[in-house]
């Protein structure tokens, strides 16, 4: 990877963008993607879309989504301690010991998750940590101490952890689900530029808002945008270490390709031409199968407007929805360039209908 492109993805993922409170990570993404686009917008809520050929009338979208789990500050009791709730999938398990960030208007406060020493609980009576009994110490040592920081009802909190490099393969950090998304979007982009490649339809790079909460801002954009295609990625469960059951959950690897999903969701002409296109130019590649629905964006775009053919390419990812959240520096390689090459061979007009 090149020296600028890491440097962005060190700072983007390091920066704190929960659901409903994407805007500081999003100016950071348009600020990097808009040497290689030819035009942007973004919604009420917060979704920002750069295209390459406005005007034309074949829309091609490739998306990601931006925003990470987070908390929310729910009760402040008259000791200074401060009690949370979920603002996404946030686990209550690994919180812990953790440290944080709560955001105020005056900026972040440092805080940590505390709870009772081994030495006081009782073994018969242990049980894992729950968004009930879990607490946020501030340094306080009243609930008015607590208000003079600028902490109130609704403050949102985010783990304190940061992006890092493991063994030289792995990339490791909070919120990889799935701002690495949006960072290999924005490379797609750059790549395109740097290469002089002309593209003979519109294309479409979304980072969209609040899907951790239910698709919401992909639900927003696909309205507005009426695309004809749209790709998405997002990242999924690698399942090779403890606790996966691969009867149910598949048999995904780290560093053994880009993941592509079957389902009623995902428009099988679509999915076909990205799996020849990875044929084609020897991108590794695995397959995974979703139910009713994929749970990724591609749902809110599919079935948005018409519908729209639509298709997800999964990043496979370690300890989801944790503070290590651990990729493959080789997958994350081998979507851009999947990406890249489906786009340049990809022609205006181009009728993925089953039946004509």
């Amino acid at each position: 990877m090149r020296e600028e492109s890491f440097k962005f993805l060190q700072t983007y993922l390091n920066n704190a963008a929960p659901t409903g409170f994407e805007s500081s990570g999003q100016k950071l993404w348009l600020d990097y993607i808009k040497p290689y686009i030819d035009d942007y917008f973004v919604d009420t809520y917060g979704t920002v879309v750069g295209v390459i050929n406005p005007e034309a009338q074949y829309k091609v979208v490739i998306e990601a989504h931006a925003d990470e789990i987070a908390w929310f500050v729910n009760y402040i009791t008259a000791e200074g301690y401060i009690y949370v709730r979920r603002n996404g999938g946030s686990d209550a398990v690994i919180a812990p010991s953790k440290r944080v960030n709560i955001h105020t208007k005056n900026g972040p406060v440092k805080a940590v998750f505390g709870y009772p020493a081994i030495h006081v609980r009782k073994p018969d009576q242990d049980k894992a940590p729950t968004v009930e009994t879990i607490f946020l110490d501030c340094g306080a040592a009243n609930k008015q101490e607590v208000e003079e920081m600028g902490i109130h009802v609704g403050c949102v909190v985010t783990f304190d952890d940061e992006f890092w490099v493991m063994n030289e393969k792995f990339y490791v950090g909070r919120a990889l689900d799935n701002r690495i998304g949006g960072f290999m979007i924005a490379e797609v982009a750059r790549m395109l530029k740097e290469n002089g490649k002309k593209l003979p339809f519109g294309l479409y790079i979304v980072n969209a808002v609040q899907e951790e909460i239910g698709l919401r801002g992909a639900e927003m954009i696909a309205h507005r945008i009426k695309p004809d295609v749209a790709v998405i990625t997002d990242v999924t469960h690698d399942t090779q270490s403890q606790g996966y059951e691969k009867k149910t959950n598949g048999d995904l690897h780290c560093g053994r390709g880009p993941v592509l999903t079957y389902g009623p969701a995902v428009q099988n002409n679509l999915l076909n031409m990205l799996i020849d296109v990875a044929e084609k130019n020897e991108i590794p590649f695995q397959r995974a199968a979703a139910t009713r629905a994929t749970g990724t964006d591609t749902d809110a775009f599919a079935y948005s407007s018409e519908g729209v053919a639509s298709a997800l390419i999964s990043l496979p990812l370690k300890y989801m929805h944790t503070t290590v959240e651990t990729v493959h520096k080789d997958d994350v390689d081998s979507i851009i360039k999947l990406y890249y090459e489906f786009l340049t061979q990809l022609e205006s007009g181009h009728d993925f209908r089953y039946l004509k």
